[in-house]
């Protein structure tokens, strides 16, 4: 509870018209600026009457810095820096601030040293994981909670159903709708449980795209039809149930709406089709307003604001003309509908700072805990017949990594189980992996892909890509892929290979891989998403 507040009622009553323009605003703020940076968001906080913050880890991190120039500098204390800007922000503020972040797959997406849960994508390959991923919504919202952050704006509910997709991919459940409906559902009850706010995103759906919006705007060239049979699907589910915020990505949808304007300050989409059509009744809210897919479009300070509040968003995020915006809206707009968003936002900060909270959720397990347990039921094998270890000589074996983990306890568990030397392809070692590989038929190829997202081959050189495909090629390659299921897709064909999916390098899901490898565990999880190198 923010100290200095006795009623949101009475506070409201003092509001003008331009600081309730003010609390449609949400501040981008970042864990490691700078004493002068922060002075300068509280004053902001202060006199513009701003609503909301949204943490990022800092200036340099994904969200800003669009083109990987600027160096991410690690803070290990990033979690106690986090709780005292919390506070020097709420202190700032003469109403209090929502706080929100983007916690995924938890805290660890912008927060160093803090409990990181496995992505969407590894939940989606669960069976019968329904109870899992409640867990998972609800630690996560704990962990929220604890940090002082009041929103987190999850979960994507997103069907990618595009695998060159840069942007989504390991961030969805997956590419079924139904699927994708039932494990957002989950994660959002387990969040609700602990009080924490929601958003879905990114509406109208980001999953069929090949273009990142934080650096060009994504055509998605589909008819309104064609995206209630899909994408639209897990929204219009979920928003029957009590959701608190639907956030609008920056996408063209141009036979919904022909103007050129993007999704962001479309009225055809936001306050036509969410609003109206679909009957959404809570905040809706902006992705990023600095990405470039739409900051480009309007250079004149605070037009993007006021153009996509004209349209029917209610909070403005990552506003960075607030002073501008805050003017042009005041300008443009008619004082009821100012009041209408107001309302909206309004009844968020009385969920937070009046309602009586939820009785207080516990945890069931640590995250390590649930990790393991997830583990243990996510591992998939692409060919489902439980026989891909059948063919595998145990003790004679090529034991290989590829790729450079904080720590690859599963090689070392092969090497010690079994006494196989283990041996790193790396550039360095392509010709002596070569050697062994014509001396050695049957391989166990652990690997450790650099990138979760699938730039540049999700991280690896050229080089590699080609020796694991001569590799896949020419041996028997059991392959365990501690990553991005669409990795096995930079390969050609994968010959007469037997990958098995693992999902993450936790070392929890490193043990888990090596109980299944010995026979401990059975693969019990589902392949979430096609691949173009399996299904052809």
């Amino acid at each position: 509870m923010h100290k200095e507040i006795q009623n949101l009622d009475d506070i409201k009553k003092r509001l003008s018209l331009t600081q309730k323009v003010g609390q449609l605003f949400m501040l981008a703020v970042f864990i490691n600026d700078s004493e002068e940076e922060i002075q300068k968001t509280e004053k902001l906080i202060h006199d513009s009457y701003i609503g909301a913050l949204c943490f990022f880890h800092s200036r340099a991190s994904a969200a800003t810095n669009f083109e990987g120039k600027k160096k991410v500098v690690y803070n290990e204390k990033s979690l106690d820096r986090l709780k005292e800007l919390i506070t020097r922000y709420q202190k700032a503020a003469k109403v209090p601030l929502l706080v929100a972040i983007d916690a995924e797959w938890g805290l660890a997406m912008r927060v160093e040293n803090t409990p990181q849960y496995p992505y969407a994508i590894t939940l989606g390959a669960l069976q019968d994981g329904v109870d899992l991923i409640h867990e998972v919504g609800r630690n996560i919202g704990l962990d929220c909670k604890e940090a002082g952050i009041h929103w987190n704006l999850a979960p994507v509910v997103d069907i990618n159903n595009n695998p060159e997709n840069p942007v989504i991919g390991y961030r969805s459940f997956g590419d079924e709708k139904e699927e994708v409906r039932i494990r957002a559902a989950a994660f959002l009850t387990g969040m609700k449980d602990t009080g924490i706010l929601n958003s879905l995103k990114h509406f109208p759906g980001h999953g069929d795209t090949n273009i990142d919006s934080h650096l060009g705007l994504p055509v998605i060239d589909k008819s309104e039809e064609e995206l209630f049979q899909n994408e639209l699907y897990p929204f219009g589910e979920l928003i029957k149930k009590e959701v608190d915020s639907v956030m609008v990505a920056h996408l063209s949808l141009p036979q919904l709406d022909d103007s050129g304007n993007p999704s962001t300050t479309s009225k055809v989409i936001i306050t036509e089709l969410l609003r109206e059509k679909m009957g959404f009744n809570g905040v809706i809210i902006s992705d990023a307003l600095n990405m470039q897919a739409v900051s480009k479009m309007y250079p004149e300070k605070g037009a993007l604001e006021s153009a996509a509040f004209e349209a029917g968003m209610d909070m403005l995020c990552f506003s960075e003309n607030p002073a501008e915006g805050i003017s042009k809206i005041l300008n443009a707009t008619n004082p009821t509908k100012i009041e209408t968003s107001f309302d909206r936002v309004w009844k968020l900060k009385q969920k937070i700072f009046e309602t009586p909270r939820p009785k207080e959720a516990k945890r069931k397990s640590t995250y390590s805990e649930l990790n393991r347990k997830i583990a243990e039921n996510c591992i998939t094998e692409i060919q489902e017949d439980g026989t891909v270890l059948q063919k595998l000589n145990q003790h004679n074996f090529l034991n290989l990594s590829c790729g450079n983990p904080k720590e690859n306890s599963f090689s070392k568990g092969l090497e010690k189980e079994f006494d196989r030397t283990h041996h790193q392809l790396a550039l360095e070692t392509i010709d002596k992996i070569k050697e062994l590989s014509k001396e050695q038929r049957q391989i166990v190829l652990a690997l450790f892909p650099p990138s979760i997202k699938p730039k540049n081959r999700f991280g690896f050189d050229s080089k590699i890509v080609k020796a694991i495909q001569n590799l896949l090629s020419q041996n028997q390659v059991t392959l365990y892929l501690f990553g991005n299921p669409y990795v096995i897709d930079i390969f050609e064909d994968t010959g007469d290979s037997n990958p098995i999916l693992v999902y993450q390098d936790f070392p929890e899901f490193q043990e888990a891989a090596l109980q299944h490898f010995t026979g401990n565990i059975s693969a019990k999880g589902k392949l979430p998403v096609q691949l173009k190198t399996i299904s052809s």
